[in-house]
């Protein structure tokens, strides 16, 4: 027997397909949008329906943008010789919020994943290349995740970029800022000494 009406039990399904979002969340979201006024539910709605049809990918670095391209990529402040290789856009939020990094991204929209049977050409590989084949990056930033995917992704495309002879790098990793050592895994550990700097 349906708790809920159909109608509603739609809507939480819908929420429960978003990622993150267990049943529970999506339940109380689903209640939260039927509590909202009629206004309020049409701007959300007409919000999600703008976004859908007005952001696409920045013909650069493969951003979502609303323009042709980017911000960041239109910027003259910005190192154009430097290219940091990110999996999501929301990975350029999170680089982007240190407030250190001054270069350009390029997205992949994934990574590479035998498993889940995403191969070089159902990622922004080939983008990435022209953009590296025009000349002008000096250094290609791996920001990948550190996990297995993420590393294939790194070391494939390190490969692919051999030829153009540009300095290909890794980000660091090691241990967090603030944490102890003695609840760091041995493969952080391993990682903070190989990648040491001098003092």
């Amino acid at each position: 027997m349906a708790f809920f009406p159909a109608s509603l039990e739609n809507l939480i399904d819908k929420f429960a397909s978003l990622p993150g979002v267990g049943k529970k969340s999506a339940q109380r979201l689903a209640f939260h949008m039927l509590s909202l006024s009629n206004q309020e539910a049409e701007a959300f709605a007409d919000a999600i329906t703008h976004a859908k049809h007005s952001v696409h990918f920045c013909r650069v670095c493969q951003n979502f943008t609303e323009d042709d391209i980017c911000g960041i990529c239109a910027s003259d402040r910005r190192d154009h010789s430097v290219i940091c290789v990110v999996s999501e856009p929301r990975d350029v939020l999170s680089i982007e919020r240190g407030r250190e990094y001054n270069g350009t991204y390029h997205v992949l929209h994934g990574v590479l994943s035998p498993m889940s049977h995403v191969g070089p050409e159902d990622i922004k590989i080939k983008e990435l290349l022209a953009r590296v084949a025009e000349g002008e990056v000096e250094e290609v930033i791996m920001a990948t995740n550190p996990d297995t995917e993420g590393e294939a992704t790194a070391l494939y495309l390190s490969r692919l970029l051999k030829p153009f002879e540009v300095k290909v790098s890794r980000l660091a990793y090691g241990i967090p800022v603030g944490s102890n050592l003695e609840f760091a895994d041995d493969a952080t550990l391993n990682r903070a000494i190989e990648g040491r700097t001098e003092m």
